[in-house]
């Protein structure tokens, strides 16, 4: 019994890491694709295929504990409601406009993955899960670690609309609200089941506010000819937005609901901090962004932090 909760435990890390390096490269895929697509036309490109693929998938798969797709019961019906109310839709409305109103994909991966301050205040509030002190003091100093690493060598940074603050911390807020409600939909849901219900319910505020703010004719207006070049601004545009739609918005998904449920909301949501060390990796690496020694310094107070987060407190008995 100890060796399978041990195992299951482990493998809710794995996926844990797994999916925030694939959403460290979201950002980046986002900024790419907003240099040639309207941020809700992006949107509506990323998801409406991952609903698809993931319809598809859950059909072929159907009795797979983690990719079956159930029929949803209607009492569960206001819990999926407010997930895909806050995650994708505000969350990713947010978040794209966060991308697109600050200069640096590493700054704005840094503010969207601050959820960790919420999450035990929330999870304690609205879920009765039991906050420990080393949560705290591990999210607390990993926390630390992401603002050394974002401001070490940058005091002079432009930021860009400082409205990319605010709409960051909105953002974060809903994401913690979608992880209560993960949590809280029954365990007879497949992780993919609750993706996919989230993602088709978020349609449909996407497409109501895509018709009201960009519609049908920002198609026309993008010269479609370009793919016939896979080096041309659209093609690297569309390449990322299905790399955001298989990988970010299905993959790394179902990898965090199932982990979520397994380890709880505090824990999963300590991950997020590693999101910018893999960011600033991926810019130190292919965009040639420096890394000087205070970086890695807050490189290593964020692993550290997860460690403590993680790690277990003896129960004493007195």
């Amino acid at each position: 019994m100890s060796f399978s909760r041990n195992r299951t435990q482990y493998l809710a890390v794995i996926a844990l890491i797994a999916s925030m390096v694939i959403w460290s490269v979201s950002g980046i895929a986002i900024k790419q694709a907003l240099t040639v697509l309207p941020p809700l036309t992006m949107i509506i490109f990323r998801f409406t295929p991952s609903v698809l693929l993931m319809l598809l998938i859950g059909l072929i798969c159907r009795k797979s504990e983690l990719f079956g797709l159930q029929r949803m019961e209607l009492a569960d019906l206001p819990l999926f409601l407010i997930a895909g109310f806050c995650q994708p839709f505000l969350y990713y409305v947010l978040e794209t406009f966060t991308y697109d109103s600050l200069n640096s994909p590493t700054i704005a991966e840094t503010l969207l993955s601050t959820s960790p301050l919420l999450s035990p205040v929330f999870a304690a509030l609205f879920l009765r899960e039991r906050v420990t002190r080393n949560n705290i003091i591990g999210i607390l100093v990993s926390t630390l670690g992401v603002f050394i690493l974002t401001l070490a060598g940058n005091m002079t940074f432009a930021i860009g609309n400082y409205w990319g603050v605010l709409l960051a911390f909105l953002a974060v807020s809903s994401a913690v609200v979608d992880s209560i409600m993960m949590r809280k939909i029954p365990a007879r849901y497949s992780p993919l089941s609750i993706i996919f219900y989230a993602q088709l319910i978020s349609l449909l505020f996407f497409y109501p506010l895509w018709f009201w703010q960009e519609g049908p004719q920002t198609m026309v207006s993008i010269d479609w000819s370009q793919l016939a070049d896979i080096t041309t601004p659209l093609s690297v545009a569309i390449i990322s937005v299905r790399y955001l739609t298989i990988f970010a918005s299905v993959i790394a998904f179902i990898l965090f609901c199932y982990a979520l449920r397994v380890v709880g909301v505090t824990q999963a949501n300590a991950f997020n901090n590693i999101r910018p060390v893999f960011t600033a990796m991926w810019m130190f690496l292919f965009f040639g962004e420096h890394l000087p020694i205070a970086k890695w310094l807050g490189i290593g107070l964020i692993i550290f932090g997860l460690f403590v987060c993680q790690k277990k407190e003896k129960v004493s008995d007195c």
